[in-house]
């Protein structure tokens, strides 16, 4: 078993259940851990033996463009889609982080991190 870890990327959406944060938006931030087989990978030096990060970002940065009031909503189909679409996945974990929330305090940030296996 291996991990794949894929950590802050960072990207500008429109979740939350005000009406400001769907016409502002603010910061996100997602971190991704992927648990595989990587043995086949690290002997062929194949990309298709793997888990392509490229993709995982690509999921992460499409699910993040679909508004969501609540993170809990954008974490799950975040893991939803990487196990429909990487069949190599055995678990993973996705934090996602909205930056400076709008919660009336000086908070950094609020995260949500959700876990799935196969």
């Amino acid at each position: 078993m291996g991990i794949i870890k894929v950590n802050n990327i960072k990207l500008y959406a429109y979740h939350g259940c005000l009406d400001e944060e769907a016409k502002i938006g603010s910061e996100y931030r997602v971190d991704v851990v992927i648990k595989a087989d990587l043995k086949k990978s690290a002997k062929t030096d194949a990309l298709e033996d793997t888990v392509d990060y490229v993709h995982l970002n690509h999921i992460v940065k499409e699910e993040m463009a679909i508004r969501s009031k609540l993170l809990e909503e954008v974490a799950q189909r975040i893991l939803d889609r990487f196990f429909k679409e990487l069949r190599m996945i055995k678990k993973a974990t996705v934090s996602v982080s909205k930056i400076n929330p709008p919660i009336g305090g000086d908070v950094e940030e609020v995260v949500v991190i959700l876990s799935k296996k196969r």
